[in-house]
């Protein structure tokens, strides 16, 4: 017979799914029922009182950082201290010192004591004996587990705590953290306790807070919601504050029918289905990481970066010791850097976990740098320096590019990865795209040369992952890719502002893995993997790779485009540095080999480098930091500029050429050109006549006995006028060279006429040269962001006053004034240069400019200024100067991809060329364009209020010109571009500095040239990284010593195409290996002599980069 029985005994209601789900939320809030839920029963004691806690402080002045040993070393700059105190005010550092005892009948209960500290913001703590312990916060991190042997002893402990008046997020409001930081923030002390958790109760909260997720977050149609929620409330039913040690293990055995009874250890993750609905069968299709992105700077200085580095990882090392199955990757080397230096018993701690496979370091770059606005060579540094760092301190290389949180990568980037031994690239940003929805999850990213890597961007949208739920599912349902590959990777953690891990989401992660093998219907998820292990799979299950769908070119991302244009003195700063280190790197690479007592300066070289690599951080020369990180950032580079100067100098005389330092005149001038190619230019050079200072314009031409690269000699200055600037009628000027004429209206372009071609560049009733100014009101992200609406509401700045400044023979120039508004003002210095008749080179020579060099006193308020030129010249696509190549895109808004782009990034020169003819517009310093129709529009400034609230306000130089050529761009606009940026180097030197420019210094002055098709750009000329002389002077260990000197020769073609020739070069070569820009050799390069020197013949695929180590004899 069934029991089920005849007659109803009572009714029962069927639940209201809205009231109940609803009901969930307070059975852990500390809200009105906090004495009645969960929360009142997780601590079984609680003690603050000064029989158990004692507390000191000592308050640092201003915002030093003092070191553990400064701060502790005197005892007498401590005052007590206590809990209800407030501490500020913002960025201000206190020291505490903690004194606690454990009352004696604790141990009889339990080994672990937690110390709970709530001060609000960020904070370390420190053994007596100054190890590093744990990081605490205000917000996710608040309590440090006791070492046992102080529960036992029952004695007085001393430990010490370090809290940064900040919080995770800087010091801005906490609603609207990206606006400008506050100055006078204090932090409240609300708790300094030692307690004896309840280990059930939080273990119950653990799984409850699973539960809940499921509940709230699963789909409608699912019949694991509903369980959810019906198990969720029997377990608040169960419960009984009044009887925690009976209600809270049955909760647990409640909540074991839905999450299995293996949570509570790392074997969970070594456990099989019980459910045939586990997603994809038994396997699991997440690979969880631990992870940790902190921002280098952004919300908070350089020097906080580093405390945060300390304090998050600390906590890492920690989880580590304490969850078996739990690995944890981080990228950027300098951070690694920091930390040795800073704490290098952590460091030391780390190491160790490194060498066990659980602490990963990824990403093998110094930082996790932008990749719009840097050099190609600069990307190629970051590598150089991060690659070395990880295997001169860890013994390894990162076999992927790790980038979750740049704003967008360039078309070269999988190229550069694979010449620095990388073949995997990760990022996330694309899914912030605010127009177009990316296509992929898992591909085959191709370079402009058809290099590749594969790319993995983490489906679930985040490198933050908080190990929802929600999270997982989208980890599956977001896989684009997932008919090719179904596995992806959860990036889990606070970050941002550091942070990382914390022990709610470790316990959160064995939960999942025990409902998906409990219940089924979330993606199962596995642990103890690691980055290289997840990526073999997707080349094992994708045949290595050959099945991935491509993505070839830019990663453009449609978002943050502002951020080509914010804080302009930092993208020139870094323009210049990076100029800089090019010829400071070739000049000491000529000094050491024609002078063996020359040391090459590679500890000054390297500093160089790692500080210019710093400010490339993605959210640092972006221009999306505070103003606090600005004024570091213009130390850094003053800094930098300083050491190469000297450098400079130092090898410049190292080679006989001896500068004049009192001020006197001198007849003797020499021009530093460090291209590839020689050079005629008209250069401004300071005289002194009578006592006081002035300057003249004259012609520099390469001496035509000497090769490229070498030191040009100055002309007389010509006696015939070859350019002048007439004012023909009022308010009307007329440029005129053998070139060119230029017709300027009111300060305007109103045409621009190319004689040699009989070609007018400005479209009739147009004008160039047309300052405009656009609202600029983003969404949100002020500093980061400039939308395509702005392009609706633009004013054009009035014509100004004009009048000539210098008219012939060499150059002639004009000043145009224009008032932008009652606080804004250009001044604009339009020039053209004469083109010398007896110029003996031809080529770039014969390609004139008109210069703009604009003053701008600029203090507006969300506006954005550029400058506009209509082209008489039609073409559906422009070309814009990227690293080591040149990227084509759209002048149409054909396609919403094509809309997305109104606003890209450049460098050098924009190019918009039909078969005919074609304009190009150069810059010095800028790196926002926009080329639709026939207008070419560089952006030159923007007023963005947050995150710095003065970004960009006040003085600015800027410099820019526009070209005109016959044809599509050619490898003479490249030049033009290159000799634009690369300024000849001026300097008055001593009498016999003349002798030694033509004997030794010329001998060498053809260190390295290109024979062969023009498109082909010798990049960088310096010594290699292991040379043994190179070593003895390097700043930190290298990886491995070579017997020899040698040449590190970078060359890249410039315009897509293939192309052969000959590297040609004077220095005595005795063997030559194609290399990569690690200087690892490669294939040994056959090569043979001639009257003219070495000759190394070298073949590049379109836009290939190539490197080449010449061993000298």
């Amino acid at each position: 017979m069934s029991s089920y029985p005849h007659l109803l005994s009572q009714p029962i209601a069927k639940k209201v799914d809205s009231i109940y789900r609803n009901r969930l939320g307070l059975f852990l809030q500390n809200g009105q029922y906090k004495t009645h839920s969960l929360p009142a029963t997780y601590d079984l004691k609680r003690i603050s009182s000064e029989d158990s806690v004692v507390l000191y402080v000592y308050s640092v002045d201003g915002t030093e950082r003092p070191s553990f040993e400064s701060a502790t070393s005197n005892a007498t700059t401590y005052r007590l201290a206590k809990v209800g105190d407030s501490f500020g005010p913002s960025w201000s550092t206190h020291w505490f010192r903690v004194t606690i005892k454990v009352p004696s009948d604790w141990k009889k209960i339990s080994d672990e004591v937690i110390f709970h500290w709530d001060c609000g913001n960020e904070g370390f703590v420190f053994l007596e004996d100054g190890r590093p312990q744990v990081g605490l916060s205000g917000e996710e991190r608040q309590e440090w587990i006791l070492p046992k042997d102080w529960v036992k002893d029952g004695k007085w402990h001393t430990f010490y705590i370090e809290t940064s008046c900040n919080a995770m997020f800087g010091n801005a409001d906490p609603h609207d953290n990206i606006q400008p930081p506050t100055s006078d923030r204090y932090y409240k002390l609300a708790t300094a306790d030692l307690v004896l958790p309840n280990k059930t109760a939080r273990a119950l909260k653990h799984d409850y807070a699973a539960i809940m997720d499921c509940a709230l977050n699963l789909s409608e149609d699912s019949w694991q919601k509903h369980r959810a929620l019906e198990v969720a409330n029997e377990i608040i039913d169960t419960f009984d504050e009044a009887d925690p040690d009976t209600t809270l293990p049955k909760c647990r055995e409640i909540a074991a029918k839905f999450l299995g009874n293996q949570v509570d250890s790392a074997a969970i993750f070594d456990s099989t289905a019980s459910v045939e609905r586990v997603m994809n069968g038994s396997e699991a299709v997440i690979s969880g990481l631990g992870h940790c992105h902190i921002d280098t700077a952004w919300l908070w200085p350089y020097a906080e970066t580093r405390r945060k580095i300390g304090r998050s990882w600390a906590s890492q090392l920690d989880l580590i010791q304490r969850y078996p199955e739990y690995n944890f990757a981080c990228s950027q080397a300098v951070q690694y850097q920091w930390l040795k230096e800073d704490y290098p018993e952590l460091f030391e701690r780390l190491k160790k976990q490194v060498e066990a496979g659980r602490f990963i370091p990824v990403g093998g770059s110094w930082v996790e740098c932008d990749t719009n606005i840097p050099s190609g060579e600069s990307v190629a540094r970051q590598f150089l320096y991060g690659q070395r760092f990880f295997q001169d301190n860890f013994n390894l290389r990162s076999n992927t590019f790790w980038l979750p949180d740049t704003f967008g990568y360039s078309a070269q980037i999988p190229q550069l990865c694979r010449q620095a031994g990388i073949e995997r690239f990760l990022t996330q940003k694309l899914s912030w795209n605010n127009i177009n929805k990316f296509p992929n999850t898992t591909f085959n990213w191709v370079a402009l040369d058809g290099s590749q890597v594969i790319c993995h961007m983490p489906p679930a949208d985040t490198y933050n992952s908080n190990c929802s739920v929600s999270e997982l599912k989208l980890s599956v349902n977001n896989n684009k890719n997932r008919g090719i590959h179904e596995k992806s990777l959860l990036l889990f953690g606070y970050g941002d502002g550091g942070g990382g891990p914390t022990t709610d989401m470790l316990e959160r992660m064995r939960r999942n893995r025990g409902i998906s093998d409990t219940v089924g219907e979330i993606p199962r998820v596995e642990m103890h993997g690691n980055v290289d292990k997840f990526f073999d799979q997707i080349a094992v299950r994708t045949d290595e790779g050959k099945k991935l769908v491509s993505w070839i070119g830019e990663l453009y991302f449609e978002f943050h485009r502002g951020t080509y244009t914010t804080q302009a003195n930092t993208k020139k700063n870094n323009r210049a540095s990076e100029v800089l280190l090019h010829d400071v790197e070739f000049a000491a690479t000529i000094a050491s080999i024609v002078n063996p007592a020359y040391q090459y300066p590679k500890a000054k070289i390297d500093e160089m480098w790692e500080l210019t690599l710093l400010n490339q951080f993605h959210d640092v020369l972006p221009g999306s930091s505070i103003e606090m990180v600005y004024q570091d950032v213009d130390n850094i580079y003053s800094e930098i500029n300083k050491i190469g100067t000297e450098i400079l100098r130092g090898s410049l005389d190292a080679t006989g050429i001896h500068l004049v330092d009192d001020g006197t005149q001198t007849t003797n001038l020499l021009g530093l050109n460090t291209l590839p190619w020689q050079r005629s230019e008209i250069v401004k050079v300071p005289i002194v006549s009578k006592g006081s200072v002035g300057s003249e314009y004259v012609h520099l031409v390469s001496d035509p006995s000497s090769q490229a690269l070498a030191f040009s000699a100055v002309s007389q200055k010509s006696n015939s006028p070859t350019v002048t600037v007439k004012e023909v009628k009022k308010g009307v000027f007329v440029f005129e060279n053998s070139n060119l004429r230029a017709t300027i209206t009111g300060g305007l372009l109103t045409s621009l006429y190319d004689k040699a071609n009989n070609y007018e560049m400005v479209p009739e009733n147009e004008k160039g040269n047309q300052f405009v100014i656009f609202e600029d009101q983003p969404l949100n992200w002020q500093g980061w962001d400039t939308e395509v609406y702005s392009l609706n509401k633009a004013k054009k700045v009035p014509a100004g006053t004009t009048k000539i400044v210098e008219n012939g023979p060499l150059h002639a120039a004009i000043v145009v004034e224009q008032q932008i508004s009652e606080r804004s003002w250009i001044k604009t210095t339009i020039s053209l240069d004469a083109v010398v008749d007896t110029d003996p080179l031809g080529g770039t020579s014969n390609l004139s400019c008109l210069e703009y060099n604009s003053e701008v006193e600029w203090r507006e308020s969300c506006k954005f200024l550029k400058v506009e030129f209509p082209v008489d010249v039609h073409e559906d696509f422009a070309t814009y100067d990227s690293m080591y190549g040149s990227v084509k895109r759209p002048t149409h808004y054909n396609t919403m991809w094509d809309v997305a782009k109104f606003e890209v990034c450049c460098h050098k020169y924009a190019d918009l060329s039909d078969f005919s003819y074609g304009v190009t517009v150069l810059n010095d310093s800028k790196y926002g364009f926009s080329a639709h129709g026939n207008i070419m529009r560089l952006s030159l400034l923007r007023s963005a209020k947050a995150p710095d609230g003065n970004a960009d306000m006040g003085r600015h130089n800027i410099r820019y010109a526009i070209l005109g050529h016959a044809g599509r761009i050619n490898a003479n606009v490249i030049r033009v571009a290159h000799n634009f940026n690369h300024p000849l180097r001026v300097f008055s030197v001593q009498d016999d500095s003349k002798i030694a420019a033509s004997t030794a210094l010329y001998k060498v002055g053809t260190l390295v040239r290109f024979s062969g098709p023009e498109n082909i750009i010798v990049s960088a000329v310096k010594r290699g990284e292991d040379d043994p002389d190179v070593i003895s002077n390097a700043k930190t260990t290298n990886i491995g010593a070579r017997k020899t000197k040698s040449v590190i020769v970078r060359l890249h073609d410039s315009l897509g195409g293939k192309t052969s020739g000959d590297i040609v070069t004077l220095l005595p070569v005795k063997k030559v290996f194609k290399s990569n820009i690690l200087e690892d050799d490669g294939e040994e390069v056959e090569f043979h002599a001639s009257s003219d020197g070495v000759h190394i013949p070298v073949t590049l695929r379109a836009f290939e980069i190539a490197t080449y180590r010449l061993e000298l004899a």
